[in-house]
């Protein structure tokens, strides 16, 4: 990532930005032939550049991920016009460090602290990510009737592909 041009890092930036903003992602593994989301509250850190989950032992991802490490975490708040989606590798760690430093109020709703036998954290390592971000509500409606009226193509914000490795 040295030679990493302005407008790169500029989006690398805004991946990062909206991890942090939208918070809940759906969190896809394989399983077999399926493919299994479930919602989870992710924990982005930029500097380390990794996601972090913290999830339950008596769960299935740590046997998802187990047999196939590849995840797709997805972002969605429609009512601001922001989308987010990243694919990268994951892995179960039993770091009780890391965990007490991911631990929040949130995480004492499902376990009994940090040091719970069942509680893990789950390292998501990204390497790609594609974000969608754009006018929404009546400013949406407005750029759909504009381009109606002109026959010109609707002006619906930003769209970008970007490398994370």
């Amino acid at each position: 990532m040295a030679d990493i041009k302005v407008s790169d890092r500029d989006d690398i930036a805004r991946v990062w930005q909206l991890m942090k903003k939208i918070d809940i992602c759906m969190f896809a593994t394989r399983d077999g032939e399926k493919i299994r989301a479930r919602p989870m509250s992710a924990r982005p850190h930029e500097e380390r550049n990794t996601i972090y989950f913290l999830t339950d032992v008596r769960g299935h991802k740590d046997g998802e991920l187990a047999n196939d490490d590849h995840v797709c975490l997805s972002w969605a708040k429609p009512g601001d016009g922001k989308f987010l989606v990243v694919t990268g590798r994951g892995a179960v760690l039993n770091d009780r460090a890391l965990i007490r430093e991911l631990w929040d109020k949130d995480a004492e709703a499902f376990w009994q602290g940090p040091d719970d036998p069942d509680v893990r954290a789950i390292a998501v390592t990204p390497e790609d990510a594609q974000f969608w971000e754009g006018p929404h509500g009546v400013v949406a409606t407005i750029q759909m009737i504009l381009a109606a009226a002109t026959a010109a193509p609707p002006v619906l914000g930003d769209q970008r592909k970007v490398d994370l490795n």
